[in-house]
């Protein structure tokens, strides 16, 4: 598998905790993949770039991995921070 829903890839990779959180997030315009708004049934692959506005700043971070499941520890492997 070489995407996967921007709402479901913050749910797996545990930057976001819930994934209703993660598309209420997308859904109110706080993520953005590539410059551009991202729905929640958008697709991710490895190399976009992520953004994610929170009320006390910005998190960017680009996409290195797809998969459907993670241990807690290795969530961060999914991605860089920018």
């Amino acid at each position: 598998m070489n995407s996967m829903r921007i709402d479901k890839f913050l749910k797996v990779s545990r930057i976001l905790k819930r994934r209703t959180v993660a598309q209420e997030a997308c859904a109110g315009g706080k993520v953005a993949v590539n410059g551009r708004d991202a729905k929640p049934s958008h697709q991710v692959k490895p190399g976009d770039v992520v953004e994610i506005s929170y009320a006390a700043g910005t998190l960017k971070f680009r996409v290195l991995a797809i998969k459907q499941t993670t241990k807690k520890d290795e969530a961060n492997s999914l991605y860089e921070i920018i």
